[in-house]
């Protein structure tokens, strides 16, 4: 399977035999942490992993197929329950072996489209981001629809910011820690580009949470479905700061600062919502037959 096989480390070669090993051995420690003093494993919730780990640019240390979860897992285990904060990973540990293995979360590129559940840590800006900040001019002659060009742009996204924001990549890299935008009013302003949004979502942004937008970029983002234009009620640009782990929860309409012990009501994202989640108006409307 081309989508395990690239979350090995790089050289590496795995077999069917050892994958399914693997696995096997995946399996058993995750029942024995949920109920270490049981001879028999305790069943396992399989839901989905989006939801619950942050974004994150690991490899897997141990393989995992795409729709693997940890549900049971988090609700089972008092010491995870009480984390305050989600990891940048789950650092899993099993007593009775003395093995431990780290879970990251596994890229994909829909996973901005079919979650609604976010976890990470937020870059925090103010009002009035226009869309020259969020990708300076210079690079609109990348063509998104070229894999390498699409990355390009992401290594680029808000570059334009001035200097008092701090780094929003680290040299030389595509891909942010950065998974959730805290901004003020009329983010994304300027001008009409498109670029802007499929920047920020090449970049790894899965969400921007402001108190308003500009008209052009909140329909740019849904035509593009790079990421969720959510608005907050509050300022969350006044509370939150830049490496704050932040949990978006769509489906509640709330938003967590974990670092802050805060919670604030986000408005519904309406119609738009799924028109982003299908991955952009055109797979929207392949979707639902309009064309």
């Amino acid at each position: 399977d081309p989508g395990v096989g690239s979350a090995l480390p790089e050289g590496g070669v795995c077999g069917r035999g050892v994958l399914l090993c693997s696995f096997v051995k995946l399996l058993a420690m995750a029942a024995s942490l949920i109920n270490p003093r049981s001879s028999s494993p305790s069943p396992l919730r399989f839901t989905s992993l989006r939801p619950l780990l942050p974004p994150s640019s690991h490899r897997f240390a141990v393989p995992l197929p795409n729709d693997f979860g940890l549900s049971g897992l988090l609700h089972s285990s008092p010491s995870l329950k009480s984390l305050r904060r989600p990891p940048p990973y789950l650092n899993l540990r099993t007593e009775r072996s003395g093995v431990s293995f780290l879970v990251a979360r596994l890229q994909s590129p829909s996973a901005a489209a079919d979650a609604k559940v976010f976890h990470g840590q937020c870059f925090v800006v103010g009002d009035n981001i226009d869309t020259d900040q969020i990708i300076p001019a210079e690079y609109l002659t990348l063509v998104p629809s070229k894999p390498d060009e699409y990355e390009k742009l992401g290594s680029y996204a808000l570059s334009g910011l001035p200097v008092r924001y701090g780094r929003f990549l680290e040299e030389g890299q595509n891909k942010s820690k950065y998974s959730i935008i805290i901004a003020g009013s009329n983010f994304g302003c300027g001008s009409s580009r498109e670029h802007a949004p499929v920047a920020l979502g090449a970049s790894g942004v899965r969400a921007v949470v402001a108190r308003s937008y500009a008209r052009i970029f909140f329909r740019n983002s849904m035509s593009t479905g790079e990421l969720y234009p959510l608005e907050s009620e509050a300022r969350l640009c006044n509370d939150c700061q830049t490496g704050d782990y932040i949990t978006v929860d769509m489906e509640r309409s709330i938003v967590i600062n974990h670092t802050r012990d805060k919670q604030y009501a986000l408005n519904p994202i309406g119609d738009a919502g799924p028109v982003i989640e299908a991955g952009g108006i055109f797979a929207y409307a392949r979707k639902t037959g309009m064309i």
